[in-house]
């Protein structure tokens, strides 16, 4: 991994529940972490607040720094999309008085960490058939939904940036279009990020209840008052104890598959499809079932290629910082 002997670099993950930063040295495959510290993003006014406190905490001299952030980036500039932030590259190089500092979005900070990371940290899906030098499909759903393409270029994977998350929700079937009409006239534009998140999840949840005699649903959405909803109907659906929840997640689930077969169509992804964000790894036990890969290769007549592309979930929940790490150790060794 690209780094002076000796340097240590700054690494962020900024989203838009939480924001995740990382002191990070040398290692012989990938950055090692020496510090990490978490915070919850909504409590603080800018970014700046969280970094500047993060290196006074811990004042270990870095020589550059990368954060991932969940927005587009532009010029060096991202207004945060879950968020009322603006980051500037320039401001954040001033504040930290380095010579080397980026942005990226925070599904590129992910997909640096793709080609790094262990088997451990990836539950397998479909086993498929990995071509080495064919590009990678990244899918993330969270507070946001973000997408990404890694192409193979010159004997390296190399993210694109997108903001593929806010394309339109192309309905599959009658109740996912009975679903499009809900969510049109309670939002105006029905991208996938307002289905694939946790806010998606607690809105399909809405219209199966809306759609059904309420009183049954009391317990359930009691619960929800007291706690984050998309958990609760994430906890129901798995215990089998809420049908309404149940038929939420399913749809959730069958959404995602679609979503994920489209994206690797796109970018012709036969070195797999990788599904990070907060959520995968809360409904394994969905995932692994029939629904999401049956509309995962539903796509007539390229049903036989997406059977044989590999599909993962990212178990590692800092996977976007150690791609913010990558990313800042190639800064000051941009050859390697």
């Amino acid at each position: 991994m690209p780094e002076r002997e000796g340097g240590y670099i700054l690494a962020g993950d900024i989203g838009g529940t939480k924001t995740n930063l990382g002191i990070f040295s040398k290692g012989a495959r990938r950055p090692l972490m020496k510090i990490s510290k978490t915070y919850p993003s909504r409590r603080y006014h800018d970014v700046e607040a969280i970094i500047t406190g993060f290196v006074k905490e811990f004042p270990v001299p870095v020589q550059s720094a990368c954060f991932g952030i969940a927005g587009p980036v532009h010029k060096g500039r991202c207004n945060v999309t879950n968020l009322p932030w603006e980051v500037r590259e320039s401001r954040l190089k001033k504040r930290l008085r380095l010579k080397h500092l980026r942005l990226v979005n925070d599904l590129t900070a992910t997909a640096y960490a793709i080609p790094y990371l262990k088997k451990g940290e990836l539950h397998v899906l479909n086993t498929g058939k990995v071509e080495r030098e064919g590009n990678i499909a990244l899918i993330a759903p969270g507070t946001g939904l973000g997408e990404s393409i890694i192409v193979f270029e010159k004997g390296r994977h190399i993210p694109v940036p997108s903001e593929g998350g806010h394309v339109d929700f192309a309905p599959n079937n009658r109740k996912e279009a009975e679903l499009w009409g809900y969510l049109k006239k309670k939002y105006g534009h029905v991208s996938l990020e307002r289905i694939l998140t946790g806010q998606g999840l607690t809105d399909i949840h809405s219209f199966i209840i809306n759609s059904s005699p309420r009183g049954k649903y009391t317990r359930v959405i009691e619960r929800m008052r007291d706690a984050d909803p998309a958990s609760i109907i994430s906890e129901e659906a798995l215990n089998g104890k809420a049908r309404s929840c149940r038929i939420a997640l399913d749809m959730f689930v069958s959404i995602l598959g679609g979503a994920a077969g489209n994206l690797a169509l796109t970018g012709m992804a036969t070195a797999g499809v990788y599904l990070g964000g907060g959520i995968p790894p809360r409904i394994l036990a969905a995932l692994r079932g029939d629904r999401f890969f049956l509309s995962f290769t539903d796509k007539g007549r390229f049903k036989g290629l997406l059977e044989k592309v590999p599909v993962y979930v990212i178990l590692n929940d800092r996977a976007a910082l150690v791609g913010a790490a990558i990313k800042a150790f190639e800064l000051v060794n941009p050859e390697v």
